[in-house]
């Protein structure tokens, strides 16, 4: 495998950024490659998926290359106040992987996922671009940071979200009315019974059966560490693996 550090300038941010690649091995034809772009949590960087899962040892025997990329504070949304984190993703990094490596750019060469903040964006992107997202796997993810009153009393919040608490564009719940169930992405996610955010995402799963959205969501033991999504990013990628054309 090889594993890179890009350092380059992300227009949305009007800042230098970073991500960590992994490149496979074993590659059919580089044009057929696909991409998982792999989010992180709040309070990690591009580095952590690498550096605290095997996730390179996972992907080994695939033709998918794995994007992380740094996704600061902004829980992955453009901020009313402050940094476009969303745009930043979807404009900047995808573009950026899309001009200099010579990958599928059709939905079917794209998924995405993330645990925590990383969990939430990764949802909150492939439930609000569909067409872009083939599938997506998430662990422990807070799905609940656009649909909660109680998250505005946070002033970083606040500026991210603009003071909407509920029903606002970074709201899962809202992204879901809007979504049409036959055109949504294959959807995986997974929490600890020991995880503090578990709630939200069993009250997440039942508004999803409610909407008719097709989905899998399952409990593991566990809390919020990286010796459970060390674990379960495992079945992650097993399942992007059945939705992209690898």
């Amino acid at each position: 495998m090889a594993v890179c550090t890009m350092e380059f300038w992300g227009a949305s941010l009007q800042k230098a950024s970073s991500m960590n690649i992994i490149l496979p091995d074993r590659v059919k034809s580089r044009r057929q490659m696909c991409v998982l772009y792999q989010l992180h949590g709040f309070s990690d960087n591009h580095s952590a998926w690498a550096r605290y899962t095997s996730i390179e040892r996972y992907v080994r025997e695939l033709n998918l290359m794995v994007v992380m990329p740094d996704g600061g504070h902004g829980f992955y949304c453009d901020a009313v106040e402050g940094f476009a984190y969303e745009s930043h993703i979807m404009k900047d990094v995808i573009g950026f992987v899309e001009r200099f490596f010579t990958v599928r750019t059709d939905r079917k060469g794209r998924a995405i996922g993330g645990l925590s903040m990383g969990g939430y964006g990764s949802m909150k992107l492939a439930l609000k671009y569909p067409q872009k997202f083939a599938s997506v796997a998430s662990h422990s993810s807070a799905m609940t940071f656009g649909h909660s009153e109680k998250r505005l009393e946070n002033p970083e919040f606040a500026r991210i979200l603009g003071g909407v608490g509920i029903g606002g564009k970074d709201d899962l719940y809202a992204i879901v009315d809007k979504l049409d169930p036959r055109k949504a992405p294959a959807i995986r996610y997974d929490c600890g019974k020991d995880d503090g955010l578990i709630d939200g995402n069993r009250r997440f799963h039942r508004y999803l059966l409610k909407r008719k959205i097709k989905h899998q969501y399952r409990e593991y033991p566990g809390a919020h560490t990286w010796d459970y999504w060390d674990a379960h990013v495992q079945e992650a990628i097993r399942f992007h693996a059945k939705h992209l054309a690898l």
